[in-house]
């Protein structure tokens, strides 16, 4: 079956999806920074600064108050005045806003904001993935949707913002902070057609609470006898939230192909146990659940919820009701309630339909629900974790958990399977923050995409401290979907420029038989480079027959780079020309290196053709020394002495 409009495939982040929706469906932007959102805002702001105009020919605004709380109040006077507007925020940004969040419900402001769901700082600051925030203001009177990765990051901003303004309720389009905001995935890129036809021309939509010629109240003091009559009322516009929300899933995929729901299950139909969440770690769920069924027999299904507000009561109850067992996953703890969120309302959705409340799937028991955290402040969550949920529930173990940590109340992941598709190729780069490579590994990932038309997913490991101490960063190709959204242990491919990795830990842990590793180097010799490398190094390298390539990409870059700041970054531009060398893909597509090169070109004229013809070309001409000039070591001739002496 064809659809009007499938999409256009490209590469992009969570974060650059949500702006190429709003700067075509919107009015205008309040916003004030704060990682991991603030690449959204940046994005919005770029396009407003290049007099960008949305579909329907009105300029963007853009405004940037003194605080999250004064943007939020921003939003709400540009919508009181008939604008289609948004905002994006994380953390304690969303939480400070909290007071005005309340407001715009009220008056039935039909908003959108743009969440990067950030750990909120208790014990600790932290920037990185959390849903401690959006939890804080789940009781505002929100929609609330949650994506998996940068594709339902997009699509779900459409799908909120129809439904917010057919139901004056406004919506969060929740995403996970880095691991979605920053992550390089392939996507199919939402065409402006579609979103003309799909959201509507803003003045037809969005109402004028200050024109004069249709005077009305809003915002007023009410008291005793006032106040609750007008809370409740709110119900009637409520109630109808969820018809609006399915009537935007269904006009969605009649559009597009790409079918959504309040929930999404995943080998549900004849599953015994089910892992609950919300997020991206319910993508990485995925081939999980297929290693546990192929390797252990056992029927494990998984559910998202993408809709938390409204909470899909009866559709988790249907979806669950043969299960015996229920492990719901959170990336937040509240320790002095009786259960986190998610489970609470789960737990209460199984009850309404144990007391036969009219609507709900007919049951007789309740399975039981174990509940556990997991990955707050993006603490790795791999399929092996997972695995341990679904062995907990299998051997009723605990019925509160953690995964990942050292901790009584944690299950040990016992098991670490390779789970990606047949002929995947990856890289985990060890760097140093600062040198460029988090940037070439984005390069890379839309160079992949667009030569080869192949999935990627690329990630780096961000940090506000990373910047001149060691980094890593992540990359994933595929001829499929990839649906891991973890750090990398099962790799083909290691570039190394951090000189200590050796030192710090093992950066060839995980690497594949007969798989490469990059080195920056500045000996000229084979003989000196394997003197370099650590003892305990070279055994791995001739137990699985590594290909070890090296270069001195710093002179490379010195001789290239203008400034001492773009000598550092340039150094990462060199791994690009290697990573082409040595992954099988390209010498698979047979074109010619100057037919490879010019597409190159493309690309990095792409990312880097504002900064003028001079960095194009050098950037240009550090991928070729990369890619023709990096050596490999002959290892079979220098470990021959070694060989022959323990013999």
């Amino acid at each position: 079956m064809s659809f009007p409009y499938p999409g256009t495939h490209t590469t992009a982040d969570g974060s650059a999806v949500v702006v190429w929706v709003e700067q075509h469906v919107g009015d205008g932007a309040c916003a004030y920074p704060i990682t991991p959102s603030t690449n959204m805002g940046n994005g919005y702001q770029l396009a407003v600064a290049n007099g960008q105009k949305n579909l329907w020919g009105t300029e963007l605004f853009f405004l940037e108050p003194e605080s999250e709380h004064s943007s939020a109040s921003a939003c709400e006077g540009f919508a009181l005045a008939g604008g289609r507007v948004t905002n994006f925020t994380s953390g304690q940004g969303l939480v400070l806003m909290k007071e005005v969040l309340y407001t715009i419900a009220g008056k039935r402001l039909p908003v959108v904001f743009h969440i990067g769901a950030r750990a909120l700082t208790s014990q600790s600051l932290n920037v990185h993935a959390g849903h401690d925030d959006v939890m804080a203001v789940a009781d505002c009177g929100w929609g609330m949707l949650f994506a998996r990765n940068a594709q339902e990051a997009q699509d779900l901003a459409l799908i909120a913002r129809r439904t917010a303004e057919r139901a004056h309720t406004p919506f969060m389009n929740i995403q996970d902070g880095f691991l979605t905001t920053h992550t390089i995935e392939r996507v199919r890129l939402a065409e402006p057609e579609l979103m003309q036809e799909y959201v509507g021309d803003p003045r037809g939509r969005v109402a004028n609470l200050f024109d004069p010629t249709r005077p009305l109240m809003t915002g007023v003091i009410q008291n005793q006898d006032a106040y609750m009559k007008g809370k409740v009322a709110q119900r009637y516009w409520y109630d109808e939230v969820p018809r609006h929300l399915k009537e935007a899933f269904d006009e969605f995929h009649r559009l597009t192909g790409r079918r959504y729901g309040f929930v999404d299950g995943y080998r549900l139909d004849d599953a015994e146990y089910a892992i609950v969440g919300m997020g991206s770690a319910m993508e990485t769920a995925m081939p999980a659940v297929d290693w546990m069924r192929e390797k252990f027999g056992w029927k494990v299904g998984l559910l998202h919820v993408t809709s938390f507000r409204p909470f899909p009561a009866r559709e988790i109850v249907a979806a669950l009701k043969h299960c015996k067992a229920i492990s719901v996953i959170e990336r937040m703890d509240n320790p002095l309630a009786k259960d986190n969120p998610l489970t609470t309302e789960l737990k209460a959705a199984f009850a309404d339909a144990l007391a036969d409340m009219e609507g709900y799937e007919k049951i007789t028991r309740m399975p039981k629900v174990y509940s556990g955290v997991y990955g707050l402040g993006s603490r790795d969550t791999r399929v092996g974790d997972l695995v341990a949920v679904a062995q907990n529930m299998v051997e009723s173990g605990k019925t509160f958990f953690a995964l990942n940590i050292k901790h009584p109340a944690a299950l040990e992941r016992q098991h670490d399977p390779d789970v990606r598709a047949k002929g995947a190729f990856s890289m985990r780069g060890h760097s140093i923050g600062g040198y460029g490579s988090v940037t070439t590994n984005k390069v890379i990932a839309s160079l992949v995409e667009e030569i080869f038309g192949l999935y990627v997913q690329a990630y780096p490991k961000y940090g506000s401290d990373k910047k001149g101490l060691p980094t890593t960063y992540y990359l994933t190709v595929a001829a499929e979907p990839i649906r891991e959204h973890s750090e990398l242990e099962h790799v083909d491919f290691v570039p190394i420029h951090d000189a200590n990795a050796f030192a710090s830990s093992d950066p060839l842990s995980g690497v594949a038989e007969d798989g490469a590793i990059f080195l920056q180097s500045r000996h000229q010799t084979d003989a000196e480079v394997w003197a370099h490398i650590p003892r305990a190094a070279q055994e791995t390298i001739l137990k699985k027959r590594l290909r070890v390539y090296y270069l001195d990409a710093v002179k490379v870059a010195r001789e290239l780079a203008a400034t001492p700041d773009l000598q550092l970054r340039m150094q990462g531009i060199v791994l690009l020309g290697v990573f082409f060398k040595t992954a099988p893909f390209v010498s698979g597509a047979r074109l010619t290196d100057d037919e490879l090169f010019a597409r190159i070109e493309k690309v990095l004229r792409k990312y880097f053709g504002r900064r003028g013809e001079k960095v194009i070309e050098a950037n240009l001409s550090a991928a070729k020394q990369g890619y023709f000039n990096a050596r490999v070591l002959d290892i079979a001739r220098l470990a021959a002495p070694a060989v022959a002496a323990r013999a």
